[in-house]
């Protein structure tokens, strides 16, 4: 049977790869449009200076930031048996706030929305791990 844990990982995924379809749709709809060759945005510096909407592979991008954290604390959840209600919750939460701050930022993309979004993540993250590391720790 899926771990539990799991779950939130996979919706994690299905999130990356929706961002994944956006930014792509959003670049070569720009590039045609802009009859740009696919040379000309051959590394990060072109396609900033050359592309006006890159929200979406900005977004694309954060999804392999703390996300990796993430998979990782839930790999070793499994992996030590310490799958728990409060895990499972947590990173739910976690992966909501996640949606959030990717809807925010492919679609009106302020700042001070998407900041709290990403503080409140890295706060359930950073907890998530604490309690890990303190089981492991003082058990």
């Amino acid at each position: 049977m899926l771990k539990d844990i799991l779950l939130p990982c996979i919706a994690l995924v299905g999130l990356t790869a929706i961002i994944w379809l956006i930014a792509l749709h959003a670049r070569i709809t720009e590039m045609r449009l802009r009859k740009l060759s696919s040379q000309s945005v051959a590394t990060m510096r072109d396609i900033s200076q050359l592309l006006q909407n890159t929200r979406a592979s900005d977004n694309f991008s954060n999804l392999f930031e703390l996300p990796v954290l993430f998979y990782m604390l839930c790999i070793a959840l499994v992996v030590t048996h310490a799958e728990s209600t409060a895990y499972v919750t947590t990173a739910w939460i976690f992966v909501a706030l996640r949606i959030a701050h990717s809807l925010i930022q492919v679609t009106y993309n302020r700042v001070s929305h998407r900041l709290i979004c990403w503080l409140l993540s890295t706060l359930c993250l950073f907890g998530m791990w604490g309690k890990f590391a303190a089981d492991r720790i003082f058990a």
